[in-house]
């Protein structure tokens, strides 16, 4: 086996192992600490420093992952075009 055989196959197998990885920790932790609050749900004002609610998070804290917004949409599609094959295909 060549050098560069070689190579490709571990950077293809390193990428496939990251993949697994992010997806099991987005079905285990799908939420993480929101950027804008760094995970406290609110900020302290520029005038009066009055403490204010997250935009972003709500005041949770959190916000859902990228890879769980991916996964609930694809989910979302699919149940959609099932309900609506059914509706179609259904006897009355």
């Amino acid at each position: 086996m060549s050098t560069p055989d070689s190579l490709n196959g571990v950077v293809v197998l390193v990428v496939i192992v990251m993949t697994l990885g992010y997806s099991l920790a987005c079905a285990v932790f799908p939420y993480r600490a929101c950027r804008a609050c760094h995970g406290v749900g609110a900020f302290r004002s520029s005038i009066l420093g009055a403490i204010r609610l997250c935009r972003r998070c709500e005041g949770s804290g959190v916000t859902l992952r990228l890879g769980r917004q991916f996964y609930n949409a694809v989910v979302r599609g699919y149940r959609t075009s099932r309900d609506n094959y059914r509706r179609a295909n259904r006897d009355d």
